[in-house]
């Protein structure tokens, strides 16, 4: 992208997203549309030209033409003064830094120096991209990567693939490409207000809530009141939602642009209440709806044990490279904020189906001189997936637990995930916190094993390849180990 030093299109950054305007004033009808907003099959695509005036408006004699853009001048960046460029450039040099000398991958380094030199520059970055953020408790790198692929099929997109999901990390990203259209940033779940405090993007994808860090997140209820603000500044986002998750519904349902997707409630101990009034909703498979209005909407997608409905009851076969239920809902998330976006179907499909893997999520890798299948969970939600994913097989397990900051340091959520579906099975078990796992494991009548290290918990299984589920620090060090 080309730098200008023109000035005069930058939009205020102390005006609210629904105040800021684009300064195109020739806009067609479909621009003006909002997100996921579809012409009517009756309605004529617009042409984007101005009505000549009429003979009351202008000579007799007089004659106009009109002079369509350009491809070049339609995708032309707005202008950036001298400090948002100087914040650009030294902010690239810090990320390139950080990875020639190894320190780190580069996706917060560099947003966190250029925001420091230019504290606006999310919403400078942002200005003129369909930005898609996607939050919730768990899926969110999986989910964020399908919808970056997705959108890769129309055009190039940037997404803040290491999982740096604060305003440090989307700068990052939007950085490493200036003149990508598209971008796909996934986001803490207690930081989408302040996201969109700044700028409002296309669309948001809300995945589900559970609990998860509770010395640092807070209880669910929390969480969710944090999305609802979130979603009241974005009035003119198309929210994608989780239909069967009340704490989700809460969230979105006053919303006026919301699609729902249905993929079933597997943890349902975080939604046994209603969120808004506190009263017992009880079984949130079923339609349920409280006695204070909150109530399960109805469904525009619904997955299936091989694919997708849409609201028009179309089935769309998914056929993932990644496994499980819980990935057939990430691709729904992610193929449904496609089209929302004007994605062709099979086109956004055939780039999801490719993914294998998401930062190291799902990946096989060597750990130890052995051939590893590495998966995380970090919490009883997505513990309680990954346990179901390996329940199917019998190859060796090995289990990893830490408690650092980026965990949480409290560890008692191990009681509440359902390790008894390992009864039985004979599990290694090692990290920081492998003794407390170990307790767990005993009164869920699952022998384990104690090791002292990952590697020396592989060298004591045998056969096969093993599955190895760690929670988050522990699976980052395992990958990183895995690359060396």
């Amino acid at each position: 992208m080309t730098d200008t030093t023109r000035e005069t299109d930058e939009p205020s950054v102390d005006q609210t997203p629904a105040q800021r305007q684009t300064p195109d004033q020739h806009r067609t009808a479909d621009q003006d549309r909002t997100p996921g907003q579809r012409r009517s099959p009756e309605q004529p695509p617009s042409t984007g030209r101005h009505r000549p005036p009429g003979p009351d408006e202008q000579g007799a004699d007089q004659r106009w033409k009109v002079v369509p853009a350009t491809e070049r001048e339609i995708g032309r960046p707005r202008g950036r003064d001298l400090r948002t460029n100087l914040a650009i450039n030294i902010g690239r040099m810090a990320a390139s830094l950080s990875q020639r000398l190894g320190l780190g991958s580069g996706g917060m380094i560099g947003g966190r120096v250029a925001l420091t030199l230019q504290p606006d520059l999310l919403q400078r970055l942002a200005a003129g991209r369909r930005v898609v953020m996607v939050t919730g408790t768990n899926g969110k790198t999986t989910t964020t990567q399908m919808v970056a692929e997705a959108m890769r099929a129309q055009a190039p997109a940037v997404s803040n693939a290491t999982g740096a999901n604060m305003l440090d990390g989307h700068v990052a990203a939007l950085l490493t490409r200036l003149d990508a259209p598209f971008a796909a940033l996934e986001v803490d779940e207690l930081h989408l207000a302040q996201v969109t405090e700044r700028f409002e993007p296309a669309a948001m994808l809300l995945l589900n809530l559970s609990r998860d860090q509770l010395d640092r997140v807070g209880e669910v209820r929390t969480v969710a009141a944090s999305l609802q603000r979130a979603l009241a500044q974005a009035p003119g986002a198309q929210v994608i939602a989780n239909r069967d998750d009340p704490n989700i519904v809460f969230a979105a349902s006053d919303h006026p642009n919301v699609t729902w997707v249905s993929g079933g409630v597997r943890w349902r101990d975080d939604a046994l209440n209603c969120p808004r009034c506190g009263s017992f909703i009880g079984d949130v498979d079923r339609d349920w709806r409280c006695q204070c209005g909150l109530a399960r909407p109805a469904a525009d997608w619904k997955v299936t044990d091989t694919g997708v409905l849409d609201a028009e009851g179309t089935h769309h076969e998914l056929a993932l490279a990644l496994p499980g239920h819980v990935n057939r809902v990430n691709a729904t998330f992610a193929l449904a904020a496609a089209l929302e976006l004007g994605g062709e179907e099979a086109a956004a499909l055939a780039r999801i189906r490719r993914i294998s893997q998401a930062a190291g999520r799902y990946d096989t890798v060597r750990v130890g001189g052995r051939k590893v299948r590495l998966l995380l969970a970090k919490n009883p939600a997505s513990w309680l997936e990954m346990l179901d994913l390996v329940s199917g097989n019998d190859e060796p397990l090995v289990l990893v637990v830490n408690s650092r900051e980026a965990d949480g340091y409290d560890v008692s959520w191990l009681w509440d995930v359902d390790f008894e579906m390992l009864r039985g099975r004979p599990v290694q078990v090692a990290g920081d916190r492998a003794l407390d796992l170990a307790v767990r494991l005993r009164y869920a009548q699952v022998p384990a094993t104690v090791a002292s290290t990952v590697e020396v918990a592989l060298g004591g299984s045998h056969g096969g390849v093993p599955d190895v589920i760690a929670n988050y620090t522990a699976f980052r060090d395992v990958l990183t180990r895995s690359r060396r």
